[in-house]
């Protein structure tokens, strides 16, 4: 039996679905049947099924009490949308279910979420505990547990902000990690263990900043990636510098060595997971592959958000398997399951040389592609190489990449970013360089050289794609080989 705010809610987004513009709506990402979605949360593999929740405000277009929404997939690619999980409201999370955590105990699926209680919202004043929910029905309808909070204050070197609970098991204990400030505004990571998942005893602090990292390390999550640990966050309130964090917030990672008796955590330093504009909050599960899954918010705070108008706003990226480098770089990759999206192939050609004055162009007229191209490098006497995705009225997406630096700038600012609309990425010099693409309507997503890089972006192009261009400069490029691919709309 679903909670009456919960009824309420799914009664208004089945209306509100009805009102949404569909323009810029995505074919193959998770979004919300409208109004408002932020992080990731309780990403899981239960019980055969692949499931996702989300922060959603389902009153509003705009961030509001937060809400879990929920979808489920049984391959990563086809989503499905459950009731709404988590309403705010009791006691312990008047403001808002903020993000948290999702695992297997006895059989059940148990969500594990901060709740936000303000003291004063006008003034942001506010303090945050972590709770509990329970669903025994397989994971549709969850019962909150009684004796909400599990954990009712954050240390006593702590200010309020003591928020995204990622909790797992290791050997036959729980253990949590959650983002928290000290006293003296730095951000870190603290740690808290349980036998049960109810009563929870703290650790201490699993890593910090020196200041260097802002004032809070928001929706951490902490997991182990071939011999290696990896502590994942998203910290607020690092200040631009030589080119670096040109985003309001960052999302990356440190990686090292960790040891359970005495929960010490020796580390690099901090690296971003992804180059683009749209790229926060990420969470991972592993999956009975063994495979290390991510999923990232694909927008941006404070940044502009033209779906609004169109009664919705927000979406998560597409899943990507995790693998670490030689180096310790974590390499993001498209999961395998994506190629079933492909549902046309417009090209496939090899050993194509483009020149200064002769550019490779194709027609594609689409608003969903799959875009793979590899670069010999060997053969490469230019210094530029590029490719440009271009619309009518002068649109245009561009990769351009310069050799002599090995530096790839995605440039948007022709495709609805007028307003700081370039991101780079630095790469290692290689013999080939390869770009696998993935155009949703309203988004663009670009893996690069195997996942070495990524940049995600979101774009709000006003008609179709109908041309595809590469080109570069000087005595010319070869190209290795090309595929575009038309993608399918999973959600119809």
């Amino acid at each position: 039996m679903l909670d009456k705010r919960i009824l309420k809610a799914e009664e208004v987004l089945k209306k509100e679905k009805e009102n949404v513009n569909k323009e810029y709506r995505l074919g193959y990402h998770i979004m919300a049947p409208a109004n408002w979605i932020n992080d990731p949360n309780g990403l899981i593999q239960y019980k055969g099924e692949y499931h996702a929740f989300y922060q959603h405000h389902p009153y509003d277009e705009n961030w509001g009490p937060m809400h879990w929404g929920h979808v489920k997939s049984k391959d990563l690619v086809n989503w499905e949308h459950c009731p709404v999980a988590l309403a705010p409201g009791d006691e312990f999370d008047k403001g808002g279910c903020f993000s948290g955590s999702a695992v297997e105990d006895d059989g059940n699926l148990v969500l594990i979420y901060t709740g936000h209680n303000y003291i004063d919202k006008e003034k942001d004043i506010f303090f945050e505990n972590q709770n509990i929910a329970v669903s025994k029905d397989g994971g549709i309808t969850f019962e909150k547990y009684e004796n909400n909070p599990v954990i009712a204050k954050p240390p006593v070197d702590s200010i309020h902000h003591f928020r995204d609970p990622k909790v797992w098991k290791h050997e036959d204990k729980w253990y949590m990690v959650v983002g928290n400030s000290t006293k003296d505004n730095i951000g870190r990571v603290i740690l808290y263990t349980s036998s049960d998942l109810y009563k929870w005893d703290y650790v201490g602090t699993l890593a910090t900043s020196k200041g260097e990292l802002g004032y809070m390390w928001e929706c951490p999550d902490f997991f182990k990636l071939g011999d290696k640990y990896v502590l994942s966050f998203s910290p607020q309130g690092i200040e631009k510098k030589d080119g670096k964090y040109p985003n309001l917030f960052q999302t990356g990672y440190i990686v090292g060595d960790y040891d359970y008796s005495n929960n010490k955590f020796e580390h690099g330093t901090f690296n971003e997971f992804d180059n683009g504009h749209d790229f926060y909050a990420v969470q991972t599960f592993l999956d009975d592959k063994g495979r290390r899954i991510a999923i990232g918010w694909m927008d941006m705070w404070e940044s502009d958000m033209p779906t609004k108008k169109d009664g919705w706003c927000g979406a998560l990226t597409l899943p990507r398997e995790l693998t670490l480098s030689s180096d310790n770089k974590i390499m993001m990759n498209p999961v395998e399951e994506l190629k079933a999206l492909r549902e046309e192939c417009i090209l496939q050609e090899e050993n194509i040389d483009v020149y200064e004055n002769k550019s490779y162009e194709l027609k594609t007229n689409e608003r969903m592609m799959e875009l793979n191209i590899t670069f010999d490098l060997s053969e490469f006497d230019a210094d530029k190489v590029g490719v440009k995705i271009k619309g009518s009225e002068e649109e245009e997406l561009s990769l351009n990449y310069n050799k002599d630096i090995s530096e790839l700038i995605l440039e948007c600012s022709k495709c609805g970013k007028n307003k700081d609309g370039a991101r780079k990425a630095i790469l290692n010099k290689q013999e080939e360089f390869s770009l696998r693409i993935f155009i949703d309507r309203s988004s663009v997503e670009v893996f690069v050289n195997n996942g070495e890089a990524t940049m995600t972006s979101r774009i709000y192009p006003k008609n179709k794609f109908d041309e595809l261009e590469i080109y570069s400069n000087g005595n010319g490029a070869k190209i290795k080989c090309i595929e575009v691919w038309k993608l399918r709309d999973v959600w119809k």
